[in-house]
C-alpha cells in the first residue's frame, strides 16, 4: 500500500503581543483636592504681586482731567516704573523713573491715602508757581496748555489767580474748597514771584481748571505718594459721575444692569486704545 501524503497547512504567524498600557495609580482625594487648591494659590499670588508691583486697572469717576481723561475711562496704570511699595511694610522698590513736568500721575490723596487721584504735574521740588487771570505761569514763564479747558468764563479768587496775597488767606471761605490747613501752612511758601514748591514735593493741577479740586486748594503732593501713570484706556463707558461713586448696594446693581443693558450704545469705542503721553 503506497503512503497517503498528508498536505502541508500553512500556519498563520502567532501576532505578537500588545503590551498593556500603564495604569496610572489613582489620586487620593485628598491629593486631588490640594492640587486644585494650589493651582488657585499660585493664579492668587500671580495676579496679587501684578497689581502690587506691575500694574492696576483703575476708573476715573469724576470730571477734572477732561478733555484728557473723562468720567467713565478705566485706564491701566503703570506702577513699576515709580517704586512700588510693598505690602504692610514701609519699605519701597527703586524708582526707575524720575516724574517730570506735565506727567500725568496717579497718587494717593495725602488727607486721605485711602483715595487715589489722578493729575497733571505742573511744577516739581524747586520750581516756583504761579496763575494769572487762569493762566499759569512756571519759574516766570507762561505754560502752553493745549489740554486744559476753562467751564466758565468768571475769574474766581484762589482757582484763577493763585497763590492769594497772604493777607487774603485767612478771609478765604472753606466753602470754595480751601483745606483749613493747607490755608495754614501756604503763606510759608508765598514769594513775591509766586509758590515755591518744597523738594519731594509735587503741585498738580486738573486739566478741567474750573472743576478741579488739587494742590490750590489742599497742597502739594509727597513723592512717595506717587502710585504710577495711566497708560492706555481699556474701556470707556458714558455715566454720569453720580453713578460712579454711588456705593450703596441697591445702586451698584442698578448701574451694573444699566451697563449690561447699554453696553454697545454707551461704549465710547474710539477711545478705547488712546495713550496718554506727556506733552512736553
Amino acid at each position: 500500500m503506497e503512503p497517503i501524503e498528508t498536505p502541508e497547512v500553512e500556519q498563520s504567524p502567532v501576532p505578537e503581543p500588545v503590551p498593556a498600557a500603564p495604569v496610572e495609580p489613582r489620586k487620593k482625594n485628598g491629593e486631588g483636592s490640594w492640587e486644585t487648591v494650589r493651582s488657585l494659590l499660585i493664579i492668587l499670588i500671580g495676579v496679587f504681586c501684578i497689581r502690587t508691583f506691575i500694574g492696576e486697572a483703575t476708573v476715573i469717576p469724576t470730571g477734572s482731567m477732561e478733555n484728557t481723561i473723562l468720567i467713565g475711562d478705566h485706564v491701566f496704570l503703570n506702577k513699576l516704573l515709580y517704586g512700588p511699595g510693598l505690602p504692610y511694610t514701609s519699605w519701597r522698590l527703586p524708582r526707575l523713573r524720575k516724574i517730570h513736568r506735565g506727567d500725568i500721575i496717579a497718587f494717593r490723596y495725602p488727607h486721605n491715602p485711602s483715595v487715589m487721584y489722578v493729575k497733571r504735574v505742573i511744577a516739581v521740588g524747586g520750581d516756583v508757581v504761579r496763575v494769572v487771570n487762569k493762566q499759569v505761569y512756571l519759574n516766570g514763564k507762561r505754560l502752553d496748555e493745549p489740554y486744559v479747558i476753562h467751564e466758565y468764563p468768571g475769574i474766581f479768587p484762589l482757582r484763577d489767580n493763585f497763590p492769594p496775597p497772604v493777607s487774603e488767606i485767612e478771609s478765604l471761605p472753606e466753602s470754595w474748597g480751601l483745606d483749613p490747613g493747607w490755608a495754614r501752612e501756604m503763606p510759608q511758601y508765598i514769594h513775591r514771584d509766586g509758590l515755591y514748591v518744597p523738594k519731594g514735593y509735587l503741585f498738580v493741577m486738573g486739566d478741567n481748571r474750573d472743576n478741579s479740586s488739587d494742590s490750590r486748594f489742599w497742597g502739594f503732593v509727597p513723592l512717595q505718594n506717587v502710585v504710577g501713570e495711566p497708560l492706555f484706556v481699556y474701556w470707556s463707558y458714558n455715566a454720569p459721575t453720580s453713578e460712579w461713586l454711588n456705593d450703596s448696594l441697591e445702586g451698584r446693581l442698578r448701574f451694573d444692569g444699566s451697563i449690561v443693558l447699554n453696553f454697545l450704545q454707551k461704549t465710547r469705542w474710539s477711545r478705547i486704545g488712546k495713550i496718554f503721553e506727556n506733552p512736553y
